[in-house]
């Protein structure tokens, strides 16, 4: 699967490796990692940016791209889960992040596309949320206001909407921030990163392609590796949309539906001219037996609303969902500080990694902002615990889940699909790919939990903290530092 943006954005040039001494190394080239190096070089900073395969590669390639502050209903189900200083913080920073990103992009000549965002309801009791949603808004002093369902080709119960939040081209945005970084004497350089430690005063960080030591690190690939403590506090979310081309008038505002199923609508554009991007559809990763229903449903909803409409791309993406649904955007635990991270933006990536590049990259410097200081220390109030142990015990069951399905001999599986099964005493998965038979280890390597085949995207996808792997094992994403143990391949 490849998303729109990456079939026809633009390519981020990567770099030669050069001196392998530098003073932040910044692990992953998405939007908060290289935002974050841009803003660090703006400061004089040497930085090299590691990334194990292309810019753009997970989350924000494959995200629906919005850069908005109203977020279906999210607001008030926070304010539910966090204390309120600490969503006045997220607040805060989520307008310092969207306004420092634009002023990033405008002055590299890319000005995305203004748009108002909508959150609408088909239901009643989607109504009533966004009643609170709207309530939640305007406590916060987000001028949140009634209105929006006119601009929708279907009926609603309700609607509110956001005037000028944009809608983004993320491969655009990564090159005109890849473009900030290496005027300035960054580099970009290919390297899959397996560990990170803390050695004298700075850090240490262990390459495929070799040692880097600087200063600093900072892990920017959504699951942060190697995070065992944090994955455990994290849900891991797969999510699908797909682009369309359709001769009927498309919709002038960004809209998410608060009822489930999930449903997001957006515009893009091509050579050929404007296409309509649907997306919502997901499962926890490893805990959705065939995703390929999820895209199919999505289909049926645009054709009933587009009769004429012909999908050109589909694509999936991860992102982390924290249990109180605030971005985590700190320190890796004993790390002294040296090793900074941000995960758990909530399918938001776009508002998400441009608050984490300020918070990250003001740390480095010394100028950390008073907000995202705020937001780092609000520890767990009673709610989000709560849901930690909802998290804990949902995990245990699809895990034990699995095991049922694992305890079958293997077979030989058909073209596009995988399973698990038993060979002798040991559990493997064996998948069919491109007339390629192959055999991997059944166990994630992060934690021992057990994995499950994704006929969507061909994967094989961790029930515990949504680590991915290719059918012969490689390591695609998640918080697992390596692949899945190859056992045996065949063509």
């Amino acid at each position: 699967m490849t998303s729109l943006w990456r079939a026809i954005g633009p390519t981020v040039a990567l770099d030669e490796p050069g001196s392998r001494r530098t003073g932040v190394v910044v692990v992953g080239a998405g939007i908060t990692g290289l935002m974050t190096a841009a803003l660090l070089t703006r400061r004089g900073a040497s930085v090299v940016v590691l990334e194990a395969r292309e810019p753009g590669a997970a989350a924000t390639g494959g995200s629906t791209a919005k850069l908005s502050l109203l977020q279906g209903d999210r607001m008030h189900r926070i304010l539910g889960l966090a204390r309120r200083g600490a969503v006045e913080a997220f607040v805060a920073g989520s307008l310092a992040g969207q306004r420092r990103l634009l002023e990033l992009l405008a002055e590299q000549g890319e000005h995305p596309e203004r748009r108002p965002a909508v959150s609408y309801a088909s239901t009643a009791d989607g109504a009533d949320a966004l009643a609170h949603e709207l309530e939640a808004m305007r406590s916060l002093g987000l001028p949140a206001e009634e209105g929006g369902a006119e601009a929708l080709p279907f009926p609603t119960a309700g609607a509110i909407r956001l005037a000028d939040q944009a809608q983004l081209q993320p491969m655009a945005v990564l090159a005109a921030l890849a473009a900030e970084l290496q005027d300035r004497g960054g580099r970009i350089v290919r390297a899959r990163v397996r560990r990170v430690r803390a050695s004298g005063r700075g850090v240490v960080v262990e390459t495929d392609a070799g040692e880097w030591r600087a200063g600093q690190a900072v892990l920017a690939t959504g699951a942060p590796v190697p995070a065992r403590g944090t994955a455990a506090l994290l849900e891991a979310h797969r999510s699908y949309a797909a682009s369309y081309r359709t001769g009927a008038p498309l919709p002038e505002v960004m809209a998410l539906s608060v009822d489930s199923p999930s449903r997001s609508l957006r515009t893009a554009h091509d050579e050929a001219g404007e296409l309509l991007v649907a997306g919502g559809p997901g499962h926890l990763v490893g805990r959705e037996h065939d995703p390929r229903r999820l895209l199919a449903e999505l289909d049926r909803w645009v054709l009933a609303h587009w009769p004429d409409a012909r999908r050109t791309h589909a694509w999936g993406a991860q992102d982390y969902r924290t249990p109180d649904r605030l971005p985590w955007i700190g320190e890796r635990l004993g790390s002294r500080g040296r090793v900074l991270l941000a995960t758990g933006f909530d399918k938001w990536g776009m508002t998400g990694g441009a608050m984490s590049a300020v918070a990250i990259a003001g740390r480095i410097v010394g100028h950390e902002p008073d907000w995202a200081r705020t937001l780092r220390r609000r520890g767990t109030t009673p709610a989000a615990a709560g849901r930690l142990v909802g998290t804990l015990t949902a995990t245990a069951g699809a895990e034990a889940g699995a095991l049922r399905d694992a305890l079958a001999p293997a077979t030989v599986p058909l073209e596009g699909e995988g399973a698990l099964g038993r060979d002798g005493l040991r559990l493997v998965g064996t998948s069919t790919v491109d007339g390629a038979t192959r055999q991997v280890s059944a166990f994630c390597p992060h934690v021992g939990a057990l994995v499950r085949w994704n006929p969507e995207e061909r994967s094989w996808d961790c029930t515990a903290h949504g680590s991915r792997f290719a059918p012969d094992g490689a390591r695609l994403e998640g918080p697992a530092a390596c692949g899945l143990r190859r056992l045996r391949g065949a063509g």
